[in-house]
C-alpha cells in the first residue's frame, strides 16, 4: 500500500496532540506503520501548530511536503487556508468554521480574511466545513472540537467505528471519556 499523509493544523491549545494520538491509534490498529511529528509555532500564545501523520506499509519520515497531504484536518479556518498548498490534488480538507484572530489581526495590522470557505471552494478543493465549536459545546465543552473533527474524519474513512471508540478509551482520561464520545458522535453525524 502506498504511503498516505494527513496534516492536523490549528493554533496552540486546540488539542492537536490528542487528535494525532487518536488517529495514530486507529492507524496502528489497522496494522500500518505510523510516524507522527509535531511542529509548534508559538503554541502557548495562540501560534500555529501543525502535526504530520504518515502511514503505510513502511514509513521512513513523518514530514509532509507541499502537494503531498491526502487530507488536512484544520481546527481553525485561517489555518486551513494557510496549509492549502500542502494538500495534493484530489485531497480532502476537513475544517472547523471557528475563527481565532492571529496577533496581526488583534493588533490591527491586518484583517481576518472574509468568506474563506467560499474562496477555498473556488480553488476546486473538496472541503467539509463544520461548526465544530458549536457541536463541541453541545457535547459539554468547547475544548472537544478536536474530537468532533476526528468524528467527521471517521465518517469518510473505511476504518471501523469500533477502532475509533477503542482509541478514545485509550487516549482520553476516564473523567472526560463520555463527553468526548458524545463530541465524536456529533462530528460523525455532522
Amino acid at each position: 500500500m502506498e504511503t498516505k499523509s494527513i496534516m492536523i493544523v490549528g493554533v496552540g491549545g486546540q488539542g492537536s496532540l490528542l487528535a494525532s494520538r487518536l488517529l495514530g491509534n486507529v492507524l496502528l490498529a489497522q496494522g500500518y506503520d505510523v510516524k507522527v511529528s509535531e511542529v509548534h509555532g508559538m503554541s502557548q500564545r495562540g501560534g500555529s501548530v501543525v502535526t504530520y501523520v504518515k502511514y503505510g506499509e513502511k514509513v521512513y519520515s513523518p514530514v509532509i511536503e507541499k502537494g503531498e497531504a491526502d487530507a488536512i484536518i484544520s481546527f481553525e479556518l485561517l489555518e486551513a487556508a494557510r496549509c492549502l498548498p500542502y494538500l495534493k490534488k484530489g485531497g480532502k480538507l476537513i475544517t472547523s468554521t471557528q475563527k481565532i484572530e492571529p496577533m496581526p489581526v488583534i493588533t490591527g495590522a491586518a484583517q481576518y480574511p472574509e468568506n474563506l470557505v467560499e474562496k477555498i471552494k473556488e480553488t476546486g478543493t473538496e472541503i467539509i466545513a463544520v461548526d465544530a465549536l458549536t457541536l463541541a459545546e453541545q457535547a459539554g465543552t468547547a475544548k472537544a472540537s478536536n474530537v468532533v473533527l476526528m468524528g467527521v474524519l471517521s465518517s469518510i474513512t473505511d476504518y471501523p467505528e469500533e477502532l475509533w471508540q477503542n482509541a478514545l478509551e485509550q487516549c482520553v482520561p476516564p473523567k472526560f471519556l463520555e463527553l468526548n464520545k458524545k463530541a465524536f458522535e456529533l462530528g460523525r453525524n455532522a
